[in-house]
């Protein structure tokens, strides 16, 4: 495990004057997520649940996204492509279902019409087990894993013992198949005090994942008062929260049983105070070849975005300009550059040399 603290000297790799900073499509209402399709056209999530297909500078709805409910963080939130969505031309979203008097979040799946204005046969692969209320941690990054498995992320939807308690979903990465099943190889389907599809357990909010080159997935989690991680998800490990932290409650009061506990997974890095982090891109594209390896995280709290090398993990650069103003999304292009969300601006950006 490795650590800094924001309050130690910005190390410059690159001066962000290099850097152009290209607007995609602006006037976004609360942006989530961004995903290029093989045409060079655009999906992106706006969390009052309008998914949206921009293409020559057009923005038009996409019919067909299931109800969500757009309560405080919650709403629609993430989009991804699987590799074979030329043939397949499916998409899978997450959301913030309703359910009775709370929500949880759910993974769907639906095929994209030819023109980007439909999603038809659009079915819940998976619904997180009811109980939760509040509009607080839903997570909700999904990746497809080199295994062609889902990945998604639940937060403890603001009920921190949850997040140890494996008889729900909350604080935990549960990994399906294409077709919602639930693995033969996942790690608790032989155990009757864990849900089957958990991965992992014990995160506060995890809202960005990405696999990188070697396989290995990586998640950004959001902390309380300090202690933001960057964690390397294993199967069936437990992260802690909220037995430990290197943060504190936001009212200074201490978090658990400290930093350290037997059978429970150190972060690869954390952050204090916060950064607020978000979208999380590994990055293996060939526009930017010194950054290959690297992590990218996205800063709510400080308008910026983090590279962290991964050998040892620590941040080596902080990217701030008028454009990283509430950074939610980052995700790589085809042609290797940088797509990302600027929330503050309401603005998906392309980042090249």
């Amino acid at each position: 495990m490795r650590w800094i603290t924001t309050g130690a000297a910005i190390l410059w790799t690159q001066a962000a004057a290099a850097l152009t900073f290209t607007p995609v499509v602006t006037g976004l209402d609360t942006p989530w997520a961004v995903e290029e399709l093989p045409s060079g056209a655009f999906l992106v999530t706006e969390r009052d649940g309008r998914l949206l297909h921009i293409a020559d500078g057009t923005a038009q709805n996409v019919r067909g996204v299931p109800q969500v409910s757009a309560n405080g963080q919650g709403g629609l939130l993430d989009v991804t492509l699987p590799r074979d969505f030329a043939q397949t031309r499916e998409v899978f979203l997450t959301y913030a279902k309703p359910q009775g008097r709370g929500e949880g979040t759910a993974l769907a799946v639906g095929t994209l019409s030819a023109d980007g204005t439909r999603l038809r046969n659009v079915r819940d692969l998976f619904v997180a087990k009811a109980g939760s209320r509040g509009g607080r941690h839903f997570g909700s990054r999904v990746v497809e894993g080199p295994d062609g498995m889902l990945y998604v992320t639940i937060g403890d939807r603001g009920d921190r013992p949850s997040a140890q308690d494996t008889t729900n979903h909350n604080g935990a990465i549960i990994r399906v198949t294409r077709a919602g099943r639930i693995p033969n190889d996942n790690p608790f389907v032989a155990r009757d005090d864990v849900l089957p599809e958990i991965f992992s357990f014990g995160h506060r909010n995890p809202q960005g994942a990405d696999f990188d080159a070697n396989g290995t997935l990586w998640t950004a989690e959001h902390g309380a008062r300090g202690g933001d991680e960057v964690n390397r998800i294993g199967a069936g490990n437990n992260y802690g929260w909220p037995v430990i932290s290197y943060g504190r409650h936001y009212s200074g009061a201490r978090i658990g049983e400290g930093t350290t506990q037997d059978g429970m997974e150190q972060p690869e890095f954390y952050w204090d105070p916060s950064i607020a982090p978000s979208g999380l891109l590994a990055y293996t594209g060939s526009a930017f070849p010194q950054w290959q390896g690297d992590l990218l995280v996205g800063s709510l709290k400080f308008d910026y975005i983090a590279r962290l090398s991964t050998n040892p993990v620590r941040e080596v650069e902080q990217i701030q300009t008028p454009q990283t103003s509430r950074v939610r999304d980052i995700t790589q292009a085809r042609d290797g550059s940088i797509l990302f969300i600027s929330v503050g601006n309401g603005t998906v950006y392309r980042l090249t040399p």
